[in-house]
């Protein structure tokens, strides 16, 4: 023992000489990373700024943003859990990193550590001929018919739900955040994979769910008992569940059933092509991972948009005013009739409402990628191999656009066309190959909820010092959950109906 000891002692100061060399040629490799574009100087040993990120995140970002700004780069370094990472801020630089997304350039990673996560059979990290062929093969699921299915769904779930907030509103004011992604989650199981996914089994779903967002927002500490072990073991159990869901959606269809839902809109089609020959990426498990996708994209983003409408119309009354007139000009709760596809086109100014709430606040404020080799940035700036990229959607939504940081749904209006104007400004659906196929769905998602919401319901938003303050959770919420007293303001509610 004491010659064990007596050889630890003597190899001490090799040891130590040995870590401060490590330390010393990871200060180096950063600094040569980052060369002169803004960023902190010096980093913590492989954590690097990563303690700030996840206890403060606004913060963090905040803080790049501020320092892409300070300079006419438009972007900005740091460094991550032994990762170099590049925060962009300029709308164009953005562009440049959605447009190059393939096998030599930048890989969509959707989260720094998203793949241990999402695991292989992911949309996100698809590209090439591949990609484009199971993006047609997922057109018919957005189709106006498919849609028109949607909606009435959507309908039903989200005055189920009002009814029960305004119930428990009536002591006290309410957080909407879990309520509303409570609300969502039952709105993509039921559209998504409707008639398969049977009470039990949404129980276990809402559970697994609530491990992976909450993993998402921990360190990728990957042993048991850990969020991050228990979010991946999650998302397994997740895709397993819906690849069940896949394969008896491929049985009703071969037997003729009329499609209820998403996943029949989408097998409709396989199955005609499964007569013929194997389509690629069309096996069970593969399709509940591209399910899950789906699910991630229309929950987390939804739950974001439908708290912020909820805290820009309270704040904004003659905006709420002018969606009140709209909607009761063309539906009546009275009417017992769910909102035809007819009229959700007519609720012009509400789709504005609906558009501007996710302009002034992108739920999905960066889109991370990976360099898979050396990019050239600019002109003077070349992203390192392995770089994780951050371009921020949110920082594009307040350039170009006239008086950016104004709520003004008006900037969307056939006069004025700012969405098309600005077109390369609204990245808050993405841009390039992986632009979301979704985007139709989610903002019919949103339309619906605020016409519901504002016609049924008298709120009030319960406001103290900071309540509107970006949280992360992870897409971005207001910081108090959006808390507020709702009463019923219409005669009785809707009986509505698939009949």
């Amino acid at each position: 023992m004491n010659s064990i000891l007596s050889s630890l002692t003597s190899l001490a100061p090799y040891l130590f000489s040995l870590i401060l060399f490590l330390l010393f040629f990871e200060q180096i490799s950063y600094l040569n990373k980052k060369k002169s574009i803004p960023g902190p100087t010096l980093v913590l040993p492989f954590l690097g700024n990563a303690i700030s990120l996840v206890r403060h995140p606004t913060k963090f970002w905040d803080l790049q943003s501020s320092l892409a700004k300070s300079t006419n780069a438009g972007f900005s370094a740091n460094y991550i859990i032994g990762k170099f990472i590049i925060f962009i801020r300029d709308t164009e630089l953005s562009h440049n990193i959605f447009a190059n997304v393939r096998p030599d350039a930048f890989h969509l990673v959707g989260h720094p550590f998203g793949k241990k996560l999402f695991g292989d059979h992911n949309l996100i990290y698809m590209m090439g001929q591949d990609h484009k062929d199971l993006r047609r093969r997922i057109a018919p699921n957005f189709t106006p018919k498919a849609l028109s299915t949607y909606t009435s769904l959507q309908q039903i779930i989200i005055l189920d739900h009002i009814r029960k907030w305004e119930r428990l509103s009536k002591k006290k004011p309410i957080a909407l955040r879990i309520l509303a992604r409570d609300m969502n989650l039952e709105t993509s199981q039921t559209v998504f994979v409707g008639p398969y996914l049977g009470r039990e089994a949404r129980e276990r779903f809402k559970v697994d769910y609530n491990f992976f967002n909450v993993g998402l927002m921990k360190l990728p500490i990957d042993f048991p008992g850990t969020a991050f072990r228990n979010a991946r073991l999650g998302v397994d159990r997740l895709v397993k569940t819906l690849a069940v869901c896949a394969d008896r959606s491929k049985d009703s269809m071969r037997n003729g059933v009329e499609p209820s839902c998403l996943i029949d809109f989408w097998m409709q089609e396989t199955v005609k092509e499964l007569t013929s020959v194997t389509p690629p990426n069309s096996s069970d498990v593969e399709i509940g991972s591209y399910l899950f996708d789906f699910l991630f994209a229309a929950q987390d983003a939804s739950t974001s948009s439908l708290l912020w409408a909820v805290t820009l119309l309270d704040s904004h009354p003659e905006v709420l005013d002018k969606v009140r007139v709209e909607v009761e000009s063309i539906w009546s709760p009275e009417s017992d009739s769910l909102i035809s596809s007819e009229q959700l086109g007519q609720m012009k100014y509400t789709h504005a409402v609906a558009r501007e709430v996710v302009r002034y606040r992108p739920p999905a404020t960066l889109v991370p990628h990976i360099a898979a080799e050396d990019f050239p940035l600019t002109e003077s700036y070349t992203i390192p191999k392995g770089t994780i990229v951050f371009p921020s959607v949110y920082e594009s939504s307040f350039q170009g656009f006239s008086d950016p940081n104004r709520f003004d749904p008006e900037r969307f209006s056939e006069e004025r066309q700012e969405d098309r104007v600005f077109k390369r400004n609204y990245l808050a659906f993405g841009a390039g190959a992986h632009q979301c196929l979704g985007q139709r769905y989610a903002l019919n998602h949103l339309v619906l909820f605020i016409a519901l919401f504002a016609t049924l319901l008298d709120f009030k938003r319960h406001r103290t010092d900071g309540c509107d303050d970006i949280a992360y959770v992870p897409t971005i919420c207001p910081k108090d959950d959006c808390l507020v007293s709702l009463s019923r303001r219409c005669a009785r509610y809707p009986n509505l109906s698939m009949d």
